[in-house]
């Protein structure tokens, strides 16, 4: 089988590397290059291969058929249009090109929930992990109508140390997050709420959107906890999700709430879902678990790879 050549931008991340593995056990794929310009020229194993690290300006763009750019926030686009003008397809896993960002215009590859555009497109926006999380979650719900309009969806996620990256930050050291659970970003000023915001806008969602993420003592992970009000009460509410996923691979229901230990390593989102005892309005509540660095960036943006090469969704992606 002719393998298609990829090539990743960003490539020393946690993200990138995740990319570059998958990359390198994907059936279908070959890695065309791998850049990191403070590691350049340097020589890492990742998937059980050595790769050699080159600058972003040395990597010869068209001899990919498509690229991911794991670029930092902000330095992620003007890369996006370089790779776009040498005539590879692209999969930015930046936050430039998600909605609410100022720049418009390319598929939110959330891949259960827009194939049709993604399949098709030249460029795709990668969500982010908190997005992928919640967004997931709420997508039955609000596709159904049954989200009481005007009332707040209170959101309370918790993600392993690796969703920051790797970039040396004292309070990411180990004595500082070891035995500890804190909040940060309180107040409803995380930036992924901008791209959380604008897709319930889109689907036509009136509420509001309260967002607080907490960080775990753990590698890798995100376990969202997810509160919203209904128009009525539902007798089947798992029904709901259970409808709008079947036959998604990778979107699984459960019946008991999700455990980080239940995704890591996968390609998954997995979600449980039961009605609020004790409240004046009917509620429910949502969990909803996925590993940050797969379903949540490199596994969902490997999976957007495959729907626009043509290849089979679930190739080289861990189950």
């Amino acid at each position: 089988m002719n393998k298609i050549p990829v090539g990743v931008l960003g490539a020393s991340g946690y993200v990138g590397r995740e990319l570059c593995s998958l990359v390198q056990a994907h059936p279908g794929l070959s890695l065309a290059f791998a850049t990191a310009n403070e590691q350049r020229g340097t020589t890492t194993r990742i998937g059980g291969r050595d790769i050699t690290y080159i600058a972003t300006e040395d990597a010869q763009l068209s001899e990919a058929h498509l690229v991911f750019s794991a670029l930092p926030h902000g330095a992620s686009r003007q890369w996006v249009t370089a790779a776009r003008n040498d005539g590879a397809r692209v999969i930015d896993l930046s936050s430039d090109l998600r909605p609410g960002n100022g720049h418009e215009g390319a598929p939110y590859g959330l891949t259960e929930l827009a194939r049709d555009e993604v399949r098709t497109a030249d460029v795709v926006a990668n969500p982010g992990c908190y997005p992928t999380s919640v967004l997931f979650a709420l997508a039955p719900a609000v596709a159904a109508g049954v989200v009481a309009p005007g009332s707040a969806i209170q959101v309370s996620s918790a993600s392993g140390v690796s969703g920051a990256g790797n970039s040396p930050k004292r309070e990411l050291l180990f004595a500082e997050v070891a035995q500890d659970f804190r909040a940060y970003s309180v107040g409803n000023t995380h930036r992924h709420l901008t791209e959380m915001r604008a897709t319930l806008a889109t689907w036509g969602a009136d509420v509001d959107l309260v967002f607080t993420p907490h960080l775990l003592p753990v590698s890798r992970g995100i376990l969202s906890t997810i509160t919203i009000e209904l128009t009525a009460p539902m007798a089947n509410p798992m029904d709901l999700w259970r409808d709008a996923f079947k036959d998604e691979p990778f979107l699984e229901i459960c019946s008991e709430p999700p455990a980080l230990r239940d995704v890591v390593h996968r390609n998954v989102v997995r979600v449980a879902v039961t009605p609020l005892n004790s409240v004046r309005r009917p509620s429910l509540l949502i969990l909803s678990a996925i590993d940050n660095l797969m379903k949540g960036a490199a596994g969902q943006a490997v999976q957007n790879a495959n729907v626009m090469l043509g290849l089979v969704e679930t190739q080289g992606l861990p189950t």
